[in-house]
């Protein structure tokens, strides 16, 4: 038998890559890439509002840590944008009906711990899937299982004094005999920032209470105690929001639908004391404390035919008088005080609802200074704390 030489079969090598080819495929990485990150590890979110000052300012870019308490799966498959949030306040951009998958969390490094500044989704924006809703920042003030309670604006944890952390803010009206130009560059110097005004520096204006001049200014209480102690203020006075807060008004968004029948009358300074639940507690429900858990029961957690009548909730037609709490819940406040819409409104947020922790500062703008002072430099890679 004759035999033949083996001949391998070559192929020709790949044509090179175009560079219309080699940037393709650049960015489809840069994409994935950045997206695995964002979903993972890590996401930077912009602060367009005054509600943490002055811990975190107007102008900051905060990074925000997914792996502290764990990822989660997503529930919609498209989520934008891909490099950093705004962290909105008056509601996200519109989303048409989108795809919802199941979602669950990945294991963290800890859990919510009191004083930790957050970013959630806002919970009663029912009319949107959970990770499409309003992002916000807020500190986390009591976890499940505490009793939360605030007197003279001091936070009561369980009894105690709660620990303070960050720099918190206070809403002041400061009456003046003459509200100069002098006046107002001193505020001015001593970090009072009126966003409502063009260049951030407040206006003079009537106290709706007593009709004297002065100016309404949210600081903290070293700013406070300084012109307490000037000679052209008259007085400094903690403002007054009277304001319809919950439990006694159990459905943020149909507070006519749902009141409740034991009012509270608690207001940002004197609230509580409301316990924060935790999951496996066992409720029972009166007409005392239903409105407390409307919202978990009814919204939050899946339950079925779930109705409020009479002050009490209902479940298939019937008083549902004991119900049995399926995750932890925590209780949500701005660290300036009396310009914070949270969860002295609307409630408890959901564990499920939690994004990441704020760890730190990448860069702030300034948005009332000229070009040259646009940047604060002082606040670059500073702790979010």
């Amino acid at each position: 038998m004759k035999l033949f030489p083996f001949r391998r079969r070559t192929t020709p090598p790949p044509p090179p890559k175009g560079l219309v080819r080699e940037w393709r495929d650049a960015v489809v990485f840069a994409v994935l890439a950045a997206t695995l990150i964002r979903w993972t590890a890590v996401e930077a979110y912009t602060i367009p509002t005054p509600s943490m000052e002055g811990s975190l300012l107007v102008g900051d870019c905060v990074v925000v840590s997914k792996l502290h308490y764990g990822p989660r799966t997503p529930q919609t498959p498209l989520q934008v944008p891909l490099t950093h949030q705004t962290l909105w306040e008056k509601g996200p951009p519109s989303y048409s009906d989108a795809i919802q998958l199941p979602t669950f969390r990945l294991p963290g490094f800890s859990s919510v711990q009191r004083n930790d500044i957050v970013v959630f989704h806002v919970p009663h924006e029912q009319q949107r899937p959970a990770d499409l809703r309003t992002n916000l920042i807020k500190r986390c003030v009591a976890v499940a299982g505490d009793t939360l309670e605030i007197r003279g604006g001091q936070v009561f944890l369980n009894g105690q004094p709660g620990a303070v952390a960050g720099q918190q803010q206070h809403t002041y009206f400061m009456q003046v005999d003459q509200p100069n130009d002098a006046v107002r560059q001193a505020l001015h110097e001593h970090g009072v920032v009126d966003y409502n005004e063009p260049d951030g520096i407040p206006r003079a204006g009537a106290d709706p209470a007593t009709g004297k001049t002065g100016f309404l200014i949210s600081c903290s209480a070293e700013v406070a105690a300084y012109f307490r102690g000037q000679p052209y203020v008259q007085a400094l006075t903690v403002a007054q929001y009277p304001a319809r807060l919950f439990p006694e008004v159990a459905d943020f968004h149909h507070p006519a639908a749902a009141p409740s029948r034991q009012p509270q009358n608690w207001q940002l300074d004197t609230y509580g004391p409301l316990p924060v639940p935790r999951q496996g507690q066992t409720i029972t429900l009166t007409p005392a404390n239903a409105a407390a858990y409307y919202a978990i029961i009814a919204h939050y957690e899946p339950n079925a035919d779930i109705s409020w009548q009479h002050g009490r909730i209902y479940q298939h037609g019937r008083p549902l008088t004991r119900y049995t709490i399926r995750q932890n819940y925590y209780f949500m406040m701005g660290d300036n005080r009396h310009n914070s819409e949270d969860s002295r409104f609307w409630g408890f947020v959901p564990e499920d609802h939690i994004v990441g922790k704020a760890v730190l500062v990448l860069y702030s703008l300034d948005p009332y200074a000229n070009l040259l002072h646009k940047i604060r430099w002082s606040r670059l890679l500073e702790p979010a704390s």
